[in-house]
């Protein structure tokens, strides 16, 4: 039977792959006391406990066009956010990110030096250590540039496996203890009172703990204003701003048999109906205790939209959503989320809209397609990917990865075909925030080229390297382990220090910018659950697009480094 299995992992290497992915996906959602490897390292995992069972022949030209898509992917998803946070107030968050991986590209080479580690251990140190996995790729295709014997250069690149799944296992672990840990003792501070602070200084008021609200969803009813009512006497516009706070508006009112649109000028009177927009329990504090609410079908009959909205518009990126709030043209309009990226940000009036931010808005069906008419094209759901695109961006990427090259003393490396594909993904992924309908690439496509495109080179990269693994393995010595310690953890304190006493970061958004200059997810996850609060996110989106364009590039540069 294992002889047969053998037989055929070895005939069909293709499913294969596909064995070694969905094992992968399970291994890494295995819940190890709250830890996950996550579907990237298991496929690598997997990928080399098949290899002990066969040597499965792995195609170069998958691996590469795979890997290819993947960056494409990281670089269309992270466009808007890199081009924004480079020119906004986020250059706190940059900064540290570039201090976070400068030192962690010097720390693994110094660690490759002292212990004479060969350029495809080096480079799974940094990917493994730094829980960077797509370094692996940039690595692979710098080594199989060098001028070596092409037994050499497999070997050299099954290394890169063997030392990212050692140093991976403390890379992430080590993360998530030292955000959630060690780095608030090194602070000398509480997280769940440096969240409270920094929550009151973005104006989120808590419904219940560990939950951050602010404007609630969008809510009509009918109310008829007895003569007690506090806005009887007021216009439109004076009701509407005497109920600012609460983010109440009268959409339509009926005077006797009469139905009144909406009009800044109009004066309310005892009497009225109105069509109210707001929070339910705060309605009838703000129309008066005695309002009587009534079912009144014809006035509550507006039609209602919601929509996402790319926002694009210059004049109202970098203003705080009190700001956007107040705006003549948001009024009845309501937020219902704002997604940076990946990832939601908490809804509060501290918060500072950026281009290339999705909204999520809705209120009656005019008012909504006025604000986004204010705010950006309304991203509508596709299934049409943009292959034009797609295709010659990558194909130009690549050329311009070969053309250029970056002097490093004596050397000058090639920017390599994989960062120049990520970098065309960066510039398609910022030109879409000005041109929507350019290059349109819908999420689902996204997120199968990101994560099976990585997931499966990686578990290709394991296939490759399980034969020679444990040799591999018992070549490197537990020096590796203790050099991808070293590696994971001073970058990490170094930020800290430089986030906290050179760049003054408040702490929660401090952690979650090591967080994001690593790239690692979970390690912000471990935070927000520290502290009970999500607004770590914030500290977050700005460094994750740097760490990402910087660490996937340190395999080009390590490989160099250590073989030049």
């Amino acid at each position: 039977m294992l002889d047969w299995l053998r037989d055929f992992l070895v005939r069909y290497p293709e499913f294969t792959v596909f064995l070694a992915i969905g094992v992968g996906y399970w291994i890494g959602s295995i819940n190890l006391g709250g830890f996950r490897f996550g579907p990237v390292t298991g496929s690598l995992f997997a990928g080399i406990a098949i290899g002990q069972v066969a040597h499965v022949p792995v195609s170069g030209t998958t691996k590469s066009f795979l890997f290819l898509l993947f960056l494409f992917g990281i670089g269309y998803s992270v466009g808007p956010q890199f081009m924004q946070a480079l020119r906004r107030g986020g250059w706190r968050p940059i900064v540290l990110a570039v201090t976070v991986c400068v030192t962690g590209l010097l720390t693994a080479f110094l660690v490759a030096q002292l212990l004479g580690l060969d350029a495809g251990f080096a480079a799974g140190l940094v990917s493994g250590a730094l829980t960077e996995s797509p370094a692996m790729g940039t690595a692979t295709e710098a080594i199989n540039a060098l001028p070596l014997p092409e037994e050499e250069r497999a070997r050299l690149i099954a290394h890169i496996a063997v030392a990212d799944a050692v140093c991976y296992l403390f890379g992430a672990i080590g993360v998530i203890w030292f955000l959630s840990s060690a780095a608030p003792r090194l602070l000398g501070v509480d997280l769940k009172t440096e969240a409270l602070r920094l929550e009151a200084d973005l104006g989120i008021a808590r419904s219940r703990p560990g939950i951050a609200s602010a404007w609630r969803p969008f809510e009509l009813r009918a109310y008829r204003l007895g003569d007690d009512a506090p806005v009887v006497g007021l216009t439109l516009r004076e009701a509407a701003e005497h109920a600012r706070d609460h983010r109440m508006f009268v959409l339509r009112v009926r005077r006797g048999e009469e139905l009144i649109e909406p009009d800044h000028s109009l004066r309310l009177q005892s009497g009225d109906v109105v069509a109210v927009a707001g929070r339910r329990e705060v309605l009838v504090g703000i129309v008066g205790a005695s309002a009587q609410e009534v079912e009144d079908r014809a006035l509550l009959d507006l039609p209602v939209a919601a929509c996402e909205v790319l926002l694009t518009n210059s004049d109202l990126a970098g203003r705080r959503l009190e700001e956007a709030a107040s705006l003549d043209w948001a009024r009845g309009i309501f937020l219902r989320s704002v997604r940076r990226g990946d990832q939601d940000l908490p809804i509060a009036p501290g918060t500072i809209l950026q281009r290339g931010d999705l909204l999520r808005i809705v209120g009656p069906e005019q008012a909504v397609e006025q604000a986004a008419g204010r705010i950006g094209p309304v991203v509508r759901p596709t299934e049409a990917t943009d292959f034009v695109v797609l295709g010659l961006a990558i194909f130009l990427g690549g050329v311009a990865g070969v053309a250029v090259q970056v002097p490093i003393g004596d050397m000058h490396i090639a920017l390599s075909t994989s960062v120049g594909t990520l970098l065309a993904g960066l510039l398609v992924g910022h030109l879409r925030t000005r041109l929507p309908l350019f290059g349109r690439i819908p999420d689902g496509a996204v997120s199968l080229m990101t994560s099976l495109g990585l997931a499966a080179f990686v578990a290709m990269t394991g296939l490759h390297a399980g034969p020679i693994f444990f040799g591999a393995l018992a070549e490197a010595g537990v020096g590796l382990f203790v050099g991808g310690m070293a590696v994971t953890l001073v970058p990490q304190i170094v930020g800290l220090f430089v986030g906290r006493y050179l760049l003054r970061m408040n702490p929660i958004l401090l952690l979650g910018g090591l967080a994001g200059a690593q790239t690692f997810t979970p390690g912000m996850a471990a935070v927000q659950a520290k502290s009970g609060s999500p607004v770590a996110v914030l500290g977050y989106t700005p460094a994750v697009p740097i760490g990402h364009i910087l660490l996937t590039t340190w395999g080009t540069i390590i490989v160099g480094l250590v073989a030049g």
